[in-house]
Parts: C-alpha cells; structure tokens; sequence
C-alpha cells in the first residue's frame, strides 16, 4: 500500500484557535470542511495525519508515557532538577495543570481527527471505481477504528476510576464523541458505557483489517495491535478469560510473527538483540511502535533521566531510578545493564552535589538518531509482546492457576537473563510476584499509576497500607522525597482540566482529584 511508503508526519494536524474545549471541532487544514476528503488520495493523507498526530510530546514521546511512572515510585527527583514535571512527582495536580490539559486535549485531538474521516469515508468509498482502492480504504477504515480505541483507553486509564463489574454501570466514564459533525451532549457516559464503546471500535478494526498486514515493527495499526489493545483492555476490566484469549493469540498463535527479544544472543558485534530494540528501535518483539524519521519525530523520551545536550559533555538527569526499583533486579538479570548505566560505563553526571547514580538509558536515543546529534529520542513502543506475558500471567492468577503463571513469567524471565529465571508463583505472593516483574520489564513505559490504581487496597495491604512510599535516597530534592499514598489518594484519578468543566454548554462532573 502507498501508505506504509511514504513518511510519516508529512501532514500535520492544526489546533483550533480560540477553541474553549478540548472537545470542539478543528479543521485538519485550511480547506473548507465540506471539501475536506473527497478522494482515496485524501483519505489517505487524512490517515498519515492522524498517525503524525500521535507523535506530539503529550503522547507517548512524553507525557502519556513518563508522567504515570514519575509520578509513583520508581525514580526521585534530584536535588538541583529543573522541576520538569515536578507537580507530578509532589502529588501537587491540580486541575488546571497544563500537562493535563495537554494530555486530554490532544487524546481528544486525535479522537476528532477520527471522527472526521468516519464520517467522511462511506461518501469517499461510494465514489471510488478501484475495487484495489476500496480494499485499502477498509483497510485504513480499521486503523482510524484501532486508533479511536486506544485513545479512548488512555482517556480512561488517566481520568476514571479503576473498573469495577459491580459497580461500572454507575461509575463515571468519558465523554464519547462519535461524530465529528453533529453536535453531541457534553457529558460523560457511565464506565461501562465507556469501555462497550472501546470494545465495539475495536471489533469493528478487527473486522476490517488483515492478519496479512501482522508484521513487527509496525508503524501503522495491524489486527496484531487491536488484539493486544483488546488484552490490556480486558485486564483492565478484570474480564480475564478474554485477557488471556488475547495474549494468547500474539503468544502463541502468531509465534512465527513475534519472538521476545533475546538479551543472551547477539544480534550483531556490538550488541544483543534486546539491547538492540532499544539502541535502534527494531525487534521482532514489537507489535506497534510510533514511527519516528531524522526529520520528523516526536519528543525526546530520554531527556529528564539524562540531560546531555546541556553541555555535550556531562549529564544532568532531572530524575535517577529508584533504590527500590534498582534494587529488584538481580546480578543475572540482564534487563538491568539495557535499562541502567553510570560512571563504570562512562557516564559522568555533572551536578556539583556528589551525585554518582545510576541513570536510565532505556531512553539514551536511537543510535541512528544520536549519530545525527540528535539525542534522547527513541520511539514510543506502546505494544511489546513481553506486556502480553505480563498480562496473561496476571490474568491467570487471578483464575488461580499459578503454576502457568510461573510459566509465562518464566518464559519472559529466560528471555532476559544470563542464566537461570525460573519464577515459582503461589497463592500468598502472586501480586507482588507480578507487581516487581511488571516494574522490572516496564520500567518508565507508563504503567506504574495504572497497575497501582487498579490493585488497589490489596496491593497496599502488602505494603504496609500503603501504595507508594518513598524515602529520601542519595542527592534527591528533600520535598517528595519522603511520601506515603494511601490507595484512596484521589490522585490515582487524574482531574478533568478545569476549561472543560467551565466551556459554555457543558454538563461533564469533576473527578474527586478537581475538589
């Protein structure tokens, strides 16, 4: 297809100036609406816009990815940090953060730019004679569906409760927005409402797109990728038969597809082939990545951990890892010299203060960016099949069947160490087995809040009440340095931005995280 030829962010999306809500229309260019996508040749470019959207820094190249982790327990600020998201790591949101705001206006930007085409594409298909065209319009058609999903998901992960099946019904969802050309009421549907409307997009994707289009790496939406949204959805709505349906179609079914990522092996003189996912962006592990070019990229993942472009010579990380989450892994644990480095490997920090720690590379840079002197910015992997493990493990716990838990946690585990990673999994540890395996694998890859909100009390209880707790570590900021977060912290519950609650015509109820 022409499509997966031709770069992405070549088309940009436009902000609406003047918009009062995150939830009002915006034209995608300057052509009037009803002009706007008459062709395949439009639509098309309608589709590289959309995909060019999902790289703006409050996404996944920033703070859809980084500010679930920095705001818990896996790394500290440190004394003397530029206070880069510092609201975050202080438990200090308020509703009119701009973060936030960027965060739920920009889901809501991409959700709009797919209303558009939906609302667009029947008028498009009708007109066009190319029964190859029509092909790929249902094609890019399940994308748009695939792409609605996922955004939607993440709007619920960040400003709803955690689903409960008993109460989900009366719990407050999102603000579904279908159309893009009919007004809609501005106010939130209940949670189950909410999560039906992800699952019916993604039924309608995985009815439109092709197992063909299953390749690692993607930069575009395969059936692959709505199969592993469809995973985490359903761990995230405790349905864990369908959890474990859809892990187990990437894990097994598709095993000639995707292959966790050998830290063992060498993929090539210098490095082994999960440290090369890392360094170059590439894995057969991949099920969907953002595509960045040399011209045309997203934010720098790596910047607040490493800071190198200050002087070219030292690195002035914002924040270090956590002793605690440092502390998991063990000394054949290979994960760890992927993720982590310091001076022994000759990385020197610059700060005055004595800091000599540990910083995270995961996010160092792709090499073929670096060599460019462009640093700290690799691709967002919003999908690794090694989340699929993780979320079939879990699943199987909670049906109390540990031992293939162990399984899976094992298989994951071999993957990653020099030898050994056998995990036994039982009734009494289970969830803290599956929290630091978790913590270990996806390590600042936006997880952390999220598992913590939706273990809830039962997580905190294994932790002497507390879901997080911090306590001062070697040149970290002393404010936030010592925290304990209780699991009914309305934080868990990122605020709906305040100009959505105030914008004329609407009826959207705050979170208790806005009171």
């Amino acid at each position: 297809m022409l499509l997966r030829h031709i770069k992405l962010g070549l088309v940009a999306l436009t902000a609406l100036v003047g918009a009062t809500s995150c939830l009002d229309k915006y034209p995608d260019s300057a052509i009037p609406e009803k002009d706007a996508m008459q062709t395949f040749a439009d639509a098309e470019q309608h589709l590289i816009g959309i995909y060019g959207h999902l790289m703006n820094s409050a996404l996944y190249s920033g703070y859809l990815t980084l500010l679930p982790d920095i705001q818990c327990d896996l790394a500290y600020a440190v004394e003397g940090n530029s206070n880069t998201y510092g609201d975050f790591w202080l438990w200090k949101i308020r509703p009119t953060d701009l973060l936030i705001q960027d965060v739920y206006a920009q889901l809501y930007a991409v959700i709009g730019a797919c209303n558009f085409y939906l609302d667009r594409i029947d008028a498009v298909m009708a007109r066009e004679t190319s029964d190859a065209n029509l092909e790929t319009l249902d094609q890019y058609t399940g994308e748009v569906y695939a792409i609605r999903a996922l955004c939607y998901s993440e709007l619920l992960k960040c400003f709803c409760e955690a689903y409960d099946p008993a109460t989900a019904e009366q719990q407050q969802g999102v603000v579904l927005r279908t159309k893009y050309f009919e007004k809609e009421p501005v106010r939130r549907a209940s949670l189950y409402d909410s999560y039906k409307f992800v699952l019916d997009d993604l039924t309608r994707a995985d009815e439109l797109l092709d197992d063909a289009e299953d390749t690692p790496n993607n930069y575009y939406m395969s059936e692959a990728a709505v199969q592993a949204i469809r995973a985490r959805v359903a761990l995230y709505m405790q349905d864990w038969d369908t959890a474990i349906e859809y892990a187990s179609i990437l894990i097994d079914e598709k095993k000639s597809t995707f292959k966790l990522a050998d830290a063992k092996t060498k993929y090539n003189a210098d490095y082994t082939f999960f440290d090369y996912m890392w360094a170059y962006d590439l894995s057969y592990e991949i099920i969907w990545r953002i595509g960045f070019t040399e011209t045309s990229y997203g934010s720098p993942l790596g910047t607040v951990f490493l800071n190198f472009t200050k002087d070219l010579t030292y690195f002035y990380p914002d924040y270090v890892p956590a002793t605690a989450a440092l502390n998991l892994y063990d000394d054949a644990d290979l994960r760890y010299s992927g993720y982590f480095a310091g001076k022994e490997e000759g990385l020197t920090i610059g700060y005055t203060n004595g800091l000599d720690w540990p910083m995270l590379v995961k996010y160092y840079g792709n090499r073929n960016f670096t060599d460019k002197l462009i640093f700290h910015v690799s691709m967002p992997k919003p999908f690794r099949l090694a989340e699929q493990y993780l979320i079939r493990a879990e699943a199987y716990c909670r049906k109390n069947d540990f031992t293939k838990a162990g399984n899976d946690l094992t298989a994951l585990r071999k993957m990653r160490y020099a030898s050994g990673g056998t995990l036994n999994v039982s009734k009494n540890n289970w969830l803290q087995t599956i929290s630091d395996e978790r913590v270990r694998e996806l390590y600042m890859e936006g997880f952390r809040l999220h598992d913590l909100k939706r273990w809830g009390r039962e997580y905190a209880d294994l932790n002497g009440g507390y879901s997080i707790r911090r306590t001062p570590q070697s040149c970290s900021q002393p404010e936030g340095s010592s925290l304990k977060i209780t699991p009914d912290n309305p934080l868990f519950v990122w605020p709906i931005p305040q100009h959505e609650l105030e914008s004329p015509g609407s009826e959207i109820l705050p979170n208790e995280s806005n009171r």
